[in-house]
């Protein structure tokens, strides 16, 4: 049997985890499952090395990041947050995302960074306050319904916060 995320970092398999633990307990493994610490062993023991180093990676971006660790917990209940079938938003959300997107697409073309930074600010307050809810409905409140939809906006906003700073980047150069 394969272990999942949390149990590879010894985390409870929660939203709000001590990010210093995953921290510590990723370079600890990281450390154990270095090459260079394999380079007499035999074949199969370097591939076991190999594989469980790839996994803490994964496991680690999976988890450091708030929308994927939120999705990560969703799909050990058995739910996809996001599939073809599924991408649903309330339509104040989805306002909202045109709205975000049609300030990132007015400052880039004045080539503006100021709405850029303003715009950030905004959209990380609204991931700030959706990460606060998650802590809620998947610790405390288990309500997986209501937690795939905050999810699933942290999701979005994240991209749109890519999009923001490559746009800033973009301006910049």
């Amino acid at each position: 049997m394969s272990l999942n995320y949390f149990e590879l970092f010894d985390l409870k398999p929660i939203f709000n985890i001590e990010l210093e633990i995953l921290e510590s307990n990723y370079r600890k493994i990281q450390s154990e499952a270095h090459p260079d610490r394999f380079v007499t062993a035999p074949a199969a023991e370097k591939l076991k090395s190999m594989q469980l180093a790839t996994l803490a990676n994964e496991a680690y971006l999976t988890l450091k990041n708030p929308a994927n660790r939120a999705k990560y917990l969703l799909e050990l209940q058995g739910i996809t947050a996001i599939s073809e079938t599924n991408t649903a938003m309330p339509a104040e959300f989805l306002m909202q995302q045109m709205e975000w997107r049609e300030t990132l697409e007015d400052a880039i073309t004045a080539k503006n960074i100021e709405p850029l930074e303003d715009l950030l600010s905004e959209i990380q307050i609204e991931a700030k306050s959706l990460q606060s809810s998650l802590v809620k409905l998947l610790d405390e409140e288990k309500d997986y319904a209501t937690a795939t939809d905050a999810t699933r906006k942290l999701i979005f906003i994240e991209k749109v916060c890519a999009d923001i700073h490559k746009a800033i980047e973009q301006i910049e150069n």
